[in-house]
């Protein structure tokens, strides 16, 4: 098989967005943090919550979108950790983030050997399986790889147009615009900076979490360490790459993706020559190639990183 026929083929580019969807959900929660001014560097902890979360509710009998729930809400409750650290408390949001993905991942740990002290394999549930959608699964080439995944992957989909809509039609979203530029603008308005930043860094939380539960309840169905395996990290990267724009965050969570499932066909075509952790490494380091050359122009969040305390300045 060469390039060529690996871009031609459908399977190509279901796996392609399969594997952006838990990145989307990222990359679109750190917009929003940092949007309003906080870096959230407890993604990856974030992660690890909520796909045990999501699995363990499943497992206990709850319905699949109660456990989808259940995910985003423990995202939330640590992105509220985070928020009262960073935002009243001015605490450094890069020791406060670390701390939070520590934390985070040990409570997973905990609560996984607690409620589980016996068991030596993950248990499975039954997970979100692919949808047809009449008429549309049957579109030639985008029928497939669109309309035949699961419900999570539509959602991610779907909150790239949400969240678009509210940073760039709704007075919120300007007042998030402007909290994460120059607070003491938002404050002059008579609008709450802390009460802003902390709704932000909670709704970036819950989505980071959703990204998790996706690992879970839609890629595999069971639980195990080491299954986020740094995406909270690569979503990082990614806003920068997409200027904290929704848009083009879809685009860098699918180039991602892309370069992800390329390297696992490249791989088995040529995994007997080249050694396997070359094929590996590939995809992150085109994503710092493009990151970099992206970057430059990105224009930050100018208060990003900045504490901000209500009568100083």
């Amino acid at each position: 098989m060469d390039m060529l026929q690996i871009f031609l083929n459908e399977s190509f580019w279901v796996a392609s967005l399969r594997i952006a969807t838990p990145l989307i959900f990222g990359v679109l929660g750190a917009l929003l943090c940092e949007r309003a001014g906080v870096l959230n560097l407890g993604i990856e902890g974030i992660f690890v919550v909520g796909a045990m979360v999501g699995w363990m509710s499943v497992y206990a009998g709850a319905p699949l979108w109660l456990g989808v729930i259940a995910a985003a809400a423990a995202g939330g409750l640590f992105g509220l950790f985070h928020a009262i650290l960073t935002v009243p408390l001015g605490l450094s949001q890069h020791v406060s983030g670390l701390g939070i993905t520590l934390f985070a991942t040990s409570v997973a740990s905990f609560l996984y050997r607690t409620i589980l002290p016996d068991v030596s394999s993950p248990p499975r549930i039954t997970a979100f399986q692919p949808m047809d959608v009449p008429f549309l699964s049957d579109i030639p080439f985008l029928g497939p790889v669109v309309f035949q995944q699961t419900a999570l992957t539509w959602l991610a989909l779907i909150m790239v147009g949400v969240v678009w809509w509210v940073i760039n039609r709704t007075p919120l979203g300007v007042a998030l615009q402007a909290v994460g530029d120059n607070p003491d603008a938002v404050n002059a308005q008579g609008l709450s900076v802390y009460k802003l930043r902390i709704g932000a860094v909670m709704a970036g939380s819950a989505l980071m979490a959703l990204g998790g539960a996706f690992l879970t309840m839609s890629a595999f169905d069971a639980f195990f360490f080491g299954m986020v395996n740094g995406r909270g990290w690569i979503c990082i990267a990614l806003v920068i790459f997409a200027s904290w724009r929704p848009g083009k965050a879809l685009l860098g969570a699918l180039l991602f993706g892309m370069f992800d499932a390329f390297q696992v066909r490249l791989q088995t075509e040529a995994g007997a020559i080249v050694p396997s952790q070359i094929f590996l490494m590939a995809p992150y380091v085109l994503s710092i190639i493009a990151l970099v050359i992206v970057a430059r122009k990105a224009e930050y969040p100018r208060a990003l990183l900045h504490p901000w305390f209500k009568g100083h300045r």
